[in-house]
C-alpha cells in the first residue's frame, strides 16, 4: 500500500481512471435527475442518496468478486456467427430499458395525463422509482467497472477512484436534479439523452462500439445550448416585468 501512495504510475492511474469514472457517472446522474422528478422533494432527495449508494455499493461490490466478472464477457450462445456474453445481454436489455423508460416519459410530457389518481399514483411511486434506480444502476456499473478493470491493474486504485467518483456524483445530483425540475424543457433533453446513451448500450451489447466521445460531447453541446435559452428566458422575462 506504501508502494502505491509513492508511486507515481500509481497516482497517474487513479487520476485518469477517476476521470473517466466520472465522465462515466454523467449518465446516471442525468438518469437519476429524470426520474426523481416526478415524486415530492423530500422523496427525490431521498431517492437520490439511496440511488447512489447502490451505485457505489454495486460498484465495490463487483470490484470484489473479478474473477467472475471477468467470465461475464466470456461467450455463452451464438448467433450466425456472432458470440453474445453475459455482459451483452445485460447491456442489450439495460439500453432497452433505458429506451423504453425514456420514451414512456417523453409520450407523459407530450401527452396531457389525467391527475386524477395523484394521491395514489404518489404513494407507489417512490417504490417504483427506487427499482428503476436499482436496475438502471446494475447496468451503469457492470459498463464503468469493466472499463476500470482494463484501465487499471490494482483493487485498491480501482476502489478508490469508484469512491471519489461516487462523491463527485452525490454533489452534482442534487443541483442537476434541481434544474432540471425548474426548467421542463430540460427534461426533455435529459430524456432525449437517455435515448441515445441506451442505443449506445444496446449497440456496444451487439459489439458495435459507439465512441463515448462523440454521446458526450453532443450531450455537452445541446446541454450548452440548453443553458443559454434558459439565461434568454430568464432575462426576457426580467425585461417585460421591468417595463
Amino acid at each position: 500500500m506504501i508502494e502505491l501512495l509513492t508511486s507515481t504510475e500509481a497516482w497517474a492511474a487513479l487520476l485518469t481512471l477517476t476521470a473517466l469514472e466520472i465522465v462515466l457517472g454523467i449518465d446516471n446522474v442525468i438518469f437519476l435527475s429524470v426520474i426523481v422528478s416526478g415524486i415530492p422533494p423530500a422523496q427525490a432527495k431521498r431517492a437520490r442518496q439511496i440511488g447512489l449508494a447502490l451505485a457505489l455499493v454495486f460498484r465495490i461490490l463487483l470490484l470484489s468478486i473479478l474473477v467472475w466478472l471477468i467470465g461475464l464477457t466470456e461467450a455463452v450462445f451464438t448467433v450466425s456467427g456472432s458470440p453474445f456474453s453475459w455482459r451483452d445481454i445485460i447491456l442489450i436489455g439495460g439500453g432497452l430499458f433505458l429506451i423504453a423508460k425514456a420514451t414512456h416519459e417523453i409520450h407523459n410530457e407530450v401527452e396531457v395525463s389525467d391527475e386524477t389518481n395523484g394521491e395514489n399514483r404518489r404513494s407507489s411511486a417512490f417504490f417504483l422509482v427506487i427499482v428503476q434506480i436499482i436496475i438502471v444502476d446494475m447496468v451503469f456499473s457492470l459498463d464503468s467497472i469493466i472499463t476500470a478493470i482494463g484501465m487499471a491493474q490494482d483493487l485498491a486504485i480501482m476502489i478508490t477512484a469508484v469512491i471519489i467518483a461516487c462523491i463527485v456524483m452525490y454533489v452534482a445530483s442534487g443541483p442537476v436534479a434541481r434544474f432540471v425540475g425548474e426548467h421542463p424543457t430540460t427534461k426533455m433533453l435529459a430524456l432525449a439523452f437517455l435515448v441515445l446513451i441506451g442505443v449506445a448500450l444496446v449497440a456496444d451489447g451487439f459489439k458495435f462500439h459507439i465512441p463515448r466521445g462523440y454521446i458526450y460531447f453532443a450531450i455537452a453541446f445541446s446541454a450548452a445550448v440548453e443553458f443559454f435559452n434558459v439565461l434568454a428566458k430568464r432575462n426576457r422575462k426580467k425585461r417585460t416585468l421591468t417595463n
